[in-house]
């Protein structure tokens, strides 16, 4: 089985909140486990974590040897002050306080920095992002921050603009990314930058009664048409589901993923797909590890 490139372990897929009260006094070191042995029961062995601002993903990677895995984390996600983040992570009012932060991932044994420079979806409406992207000179200039302290960069992405502008200023993987086209497609195939879709989240919605299902069916059908057009292009991918997200499960989630790929690829043969999707993870697991 392949990797999970893109989860949460703080989050349970259930409740939010209930996630929240589990660790808020101290990690769980029992829902930790739970959670990692989800993932040994699919035959995951690599989980590459989003971080969050409780201490649990570093929690989780000195555990998870004894179930077989290679866990990597951020410790946290870094965001603007003011903007989306604050549910992974801390946020800087300055760009010399992203410096302060990328330092503070150093100090605490970080394998990678996670910057985030848009919203996320809005499920009320087709386009709706939760707030406009960042300017282009913060993004430059955190990913260059990172960069110079020797760390790879996740960028948690979504519309154009945003997913462009980290791209070309050098991010090594674009995380979500909904509302592409193709000139960012492009981008990430020229620049060698590893795109992780997270198409499960959306499509696990799809049915449960909280949302529009003729809104989630909208997009969700166009990730599904990014995701053919950015195969046909040879974009870098690899699989992540942003596990621990609403009805997003740790273990299964990245497996309905791999289903999802192979569904909206039909005539891509698996051994194909697969050698793709592994070349995608392995660029992953090798930038994402850098000795520090």
């Amino acid at each position: 089985m392949f990797g999970e490139c893109h989860a949460h372990l703080f989050m349970d897929g259930i409740n939010y909140r209930q996630a929240v009260n589990d660790h808020k006094n101290g990690v769980n070191v029992a829902r930790v486990r739970e959670h990692l042995e989800d993932y040994r029961a699919c035959g995951i062995t690599y989980i590459r974590d989003g971080g969050d601002h409780f201490g649990v993903s570093l929690r989780a990677r000195e555990l998870a040897g004894e179930y077989g895995i290679t866990y990597r984390t951020p410790v946290f996600a870094i965001h603007r002050a003011g903007h989306y983040g604050g549910i992974v992570g801390k946020g800087a009012r300055t760009l010399q306080e992203v410096k302060s932060l990328v330092q503070e991932v150093r100090r605490e044994r970080g394998d990678f920095v996670k910057i985030m420079v848009s919203g996320i979806m809005e499920y009320s409406g087709f386009g709706v992002l939760s707030e406009e992207t960042l300017e282009r000179e913060w993004i430059s200039e955190m990913i260059h921050i990172a960069h110079e302290e020797g760390f790879a960069v996740m960028a948690h992405a979504n519309g154009a603009d945003a997913v462009l502008a980290a791209v070309e200023a050098g991010a090594d993987s674009i995380e979500h990314g909904n509302y592409i086209d193709r000139e960012c497609m492009s981008a990430m195939k020229e620049n060698g930058c590893v795109w992780v879709p997270t198409i499960v989240t959306t499509r696990n919605l799809i049915g449960c009664g909280r949302y529009d299902d003729k809104v989630l069916a909208q997009i969700y059908d166009m990730e599904c048409e990014n995701l053919a057009n950015a195969w046909a292009m040879g974009v870098p991918l690899a699989l992540g589901s942003d596990a621990g997200a609403y009805m997003v499960p740790h273990g299964k989630g990245v497996v309905r993923e791999y289903e999802t790929f192979r569904e909206v690829l039909p005539k891509v043969s698996l051994c194909k797909l697969d050698a793709w999707l592994q070349a995608g993870e392995e660029k992953i697991r090798r930038v994402f590890a850098q000795e520090r």
